[in-house]
């Protein structure tokens, strides 16, 4: 007889603690790109943290999770939903409540904390939920997703820090960051290509097939990149310019390895190319500290 109680271990499983890392560190880069943490302010970066991960993000992952439970029961029938470890309608209930704790903690961290924990909130909802649901097409629900999980929490930090509309420096840097972003989201609809088909969600491999989609994915993640070591270099910040130079040359090195069998590497490649990828965000958010982080 199935349990009707909730299991925390699964409840836990449901918001996916190892996704919370990419808003948190676009968070923090947005803080060090404000020029602000040297004043103080370490409480209200530590909340800001916690709204990005934790709970923002742990929100997204439960209503994905929900909505996606018959597409999950295909591809990934151990999750905590379609294997019955979360019973009921458990899973709509916490990713109700996690949204309702967001905003709470959200309403805590000014006008710009609370707007952006707002704007990451409804996209989570959309991206999942009927009737936007935007993850049944991969152009503009990885937009969506890439948008929450680096430009708005590096816009955040910036903006929270300050108190302050973020520079246009800062705000031309996390858009580029984003933009790139778009691919490595793809490398997370791979593992899905069965599922998605049976689904009609129309990632990009099941648009354009495995090998193409796995090309546009390099190629989205690079071209952004170049741009950054540009615009650093014609800003006057050659060491930041060159040492995410040679980042992007170690991922194109990786990308080789990744693109001759995407379905079985886009898992390695998010845990080694990816890594270089962000490590290069906050080396440009340590440049970007030379313009002042934000404007009045």
């Amino acid at each position: 007889m199935r349990t009707t109680r909730l299991d925390a271990s699964a409840a836990l499983e449901l918001l996916k603690p190892l996704t919370w890392f990419a808003p948190m560190w676009a968070f923090g880069c947005g803080v060090v790109s404000s020029g602000h943490l040297r004043d103080g302010g370490w409480l209200l970066a530590a909340a800001g943290l916690v709204l990005s991960g934790p709970l923002v993000c742990g929100s997204s992952q439960a209503v994905n999770d929900w909505f996606d439970r018959h597409v999950d029961a295909i591809n990934e029938p151990q999750r905590p939903i379609p294997s019955g470890r979360l019973p009921g309608r458990w899973g709509l209930y916490i990713a109700i409540g996690w949204t309702a704790l967001s905003v709470l903690v959200a309403s805590t961290l000014g006008r710009w904390g609370f707007a952006a924990g707002i704007a990451g909130l409804a996209f989570a909802w959309a991206y999942s939920a009927p009737p936007f649901r935007l993850k049944r097409n991969g152009w503009y629900g990885n937009t969506a997703v890439a948008a929450c999980y680096e430009g708005l929490p590096w816009v955040t930090g910036a903006a929270v820090m300050a108190a302050a509309a973020p520079a246009w420096q800062v705000l031309l840097l996390a858009a580029l960051y984003s933009a790139g972003a778009h691919g490595i989201m793809t490398l997370n609809d791979f593992k899905s290509v069965d599922g998605d088909r049976q689904s009609a969600i129309r990632t990009l491999p099941v648009q354009l097939g495995v090998a193409r989609a796995s090309r546009v994915a390099c190629g989205v993640m690079i071209v952004p990149q170049l741009v950054v070591v540009a615009l650093l270099a014609a800003w006057g910040c050659l060491l930041s310019a060159g040492v995410i130079a040679l980042l992007l040359i170690a991922q194109l090195a990786l990308m080789q390895r990744f693109l001759r069998d995407p379905r079985e590497r886009a898992p390695w490649y998010n845990a080694t190319g990816t890594s270089l990828y962000v490590i290069g965000m906050l080396v440009a958010a340590v440049a970007l500290q030379s313009f002042g982080g934000a404007v009045a």
